[in-house]
């Protein structure tokens, strides 16, 4: 526990690694679209519990991995966003199903720990291009599907992305009272 605390407070913060291709912006909704790199993520599925907690619950135990709770003792550092892939039901509200990720740190991407925590899975992924809008505060699901309906608007029905899913990002540790940064993101296709 002292790790994961340790290493969200007083390390740095590496991002996962991008190329902005374009901005645009549409009725007052900026948005960009990025090449996003692969790599391997670490990953945790949670099914049966309402959006908010169990994003909380899978980012929680994904800082406990990189703060140490694995098969080397090692305090990786932090990554950002803390991704969560979201489904959305047929009226837009999520189902109770997601996947909490974060991107490994650089230095161990070639040869990561092994989670203590056997829910938690270790994955290749490729690269991915999407489209991204940002918006600030302490994100909750009403934020995300309200924020990915704007986008949705925004983007038109020219732009092709998936849409049995899409990713609810955010960036700040929950101990950061302003300033915050999250993200909705719709991968191309």
């Amino acid at each position: 526990m002292l790790g994961m605390v340790k290493n969200s407070l007083l390390s740095t913060v590496e991002a996962w690694p991008y190329r902005l291709l374009s901005k645009g912006e549409k009725d007052q909704v900026s948005y960009e679209e990025r090449a996003c790199e692969g790599g391997r993520f670490a990953a945790v599925e949670l099914v049966g519990k309402p959006f908010d907690e169990a994003s909380k619950e899978g980012a929680v135990k994904l800082l406990k991995y990189v703060g140490g709770s694995n098969d080397k003792g090692l305090g990786m550092g932090m990554t950002a966003p803390v991704s969560i892939t979201a489904f959305p039901a047929e009226d837009g509200s999520f189902q109770q199903k997601v996947k909490v990720s974060l991107r490994i740190p650089s230095q161990f991407q070639a040869n990561p720990p092994c989670p203590t925590d056997e829910s938690i899975k270790i994955e290749e992924r490729e690269g991915m291009t999407i489209y991204s809008t940002q918006f600030g505060g302490y994100a909750k699901e009403a934020d995300y599907v309200s924020h990915a309906a704007k986008l949705k608007a925004a983007l038109g029905s020219d732009a092709a992305y998936r849409k049995d899913f899409y990713l609810c990002n955010g960036y700040d540790p929950p101990m950061k009272p302003y300033g915050r940064r999250n993200e909705v993101w719709f991968v191309k296709e």
